[in-house]
Parts: C-alpha cells; structure tokens; sequence
C-alpha cells in the first residue's frame, strides 16, 4: 500500500486533526469556567487541568483530570484503530502515530501551541508496541507516586519506553527502524523544555 495514497493521506489529516481537539482546554472552560492556558503552567493538559481547578474545586478538578487524561489519550488511538481495521501496513500507522502527536503538540484549534504530548505519546505507543508502553507506564506511575512531579516522571517513563523498545524490537517490525519513536519522544521532550529548566531552578511544581 503506498504510503501516500489518497486513503493514507486522509487518515493523516484525520489524525493530526482529532489530536489538535484541546479537551483539556475545553472541558477547564466549560465546566470550571476557568481558561487553563492562562493560568497554573498553561498547559492544556490534564496536570494543569487538575492543578488550575483544583483550587476552587478538588473533586471537580479529579474528574476533569482523569477525562482529560482519558480523552488525550485516546484520541492518538481511534485513527490508529481505523487504519489497522482498514488493513494500513506498519509505516502507515507510525506515521499516523507520530502526526497525533504532532497534532495534539502543536494544535491547529490553538495558533499551533497545544499540550506536551504524554497521554497523547502513551496512547499511540500503546497500540504500535504494547508491552514497552505497558513497562514504561509502570515506571511512570511509579515515579510519579514517589517523586510527585509529573513533568519529571513522564520524561522518565519516555526513557523507560526507549530503553524497552530497543530490548524487545531490535528492529521494529515492517519498517525497521526507530525513527517514529525518536520523533515522537523529540517532540514530548522540546515541549517539555521549560519544564526542565523549572527542574534544574528546583521551581517545579508538585500535584
């Protein structure tokens, strides 16, 4: 199947598209009357959406959290689920895979700002290599039970999922090779700069 069909193409908007919908952002301003991208880190994720509300309404800010969370990741899966059930080769779905990132990191609902891409990262990468999504979730979990910075154990997690990727596929299967991932974990990275420097400040936030 050419990469460029006019099918693939289509998925590829598909997935840029859906993965620009800024839930976070939505759901903060609809139910909290509150515009997260102008208040706590400004981002529209689910760790800012909790963190904003939160201080006028903790279990308000729960919800919201985990549905931000919930629907950031999924939507990175649902164009990946189409193309699979439509019989895409492997390169089609990384492709699919990386422009959700993309998509959600630089969304075009948001003058091309957008979130820091984890859920979104996690979600696809659940679907194209289950178990080091699985091993990395854990380690992201894990740290961020313990060191209860989300910033840090996300990044952590994306190391843990390298690592593991290159363990058990050597070679990724199809395409050979790890680009994809090394562009998505460069793009949660880059958006994750100004946390980094926050790190090294020690001015990072807990949750």
């Amino acid at each position: 199947m050419d990469l460029l069909s006019n099918q693939n193409i289509l998925l590829y908007l598909a997935a840029y598209i859906l993965a620009g919908i800024p839930f976070g952002y939505l759901l903060a301003k609809q139910f909290a009357g509150v515009d997260i991208k102008q208040a706590g880190s400004g981002n529209i994720g689910a760790t800012n959406v909790l963190r904003v509300v939160k201080e006028t309404d903790p279990k308000l800010a729960k919800k919201l959290g985990a549905i931000t969370l919930f629907l950031d990741a999924i939507k990175g899966i649902i164009v990946i689920l189409i193309a699979q059930f439509l019989g895409a080769p492997e390169g089609v779905l990384w492709t699919i895979a990386v422009l959700a990132v993309l998509g959600h990191c630089f969304s075009v609902f948001l003058a091309f700002e957008g979130g820091k891409g984890v859920a979104t990262g996690f979600g696809v990468l659940l679907v194209m290599m289950p178990i080091p999504a699985l091993i990395a979730i854990v380690v992201w979990l894990i740290a961020a039970k313990g060191l209860k910075i989300s910033s840090l154990s996300s990044l952590i997690g994306l190391i843990a999922f390298i690592i593991a990727s290159y363990i058990l596929y050597p070679e990724v299967p199809e395409i050979t090779s790890h680009a994809p991932i090394w562009i998505i974990a460069f793009v949660i990275f880059y958006k994750h700069i100004p946390n980094i420097v926050r790190l090294f400040k020690k001015e990072e936030g807990q949750v």
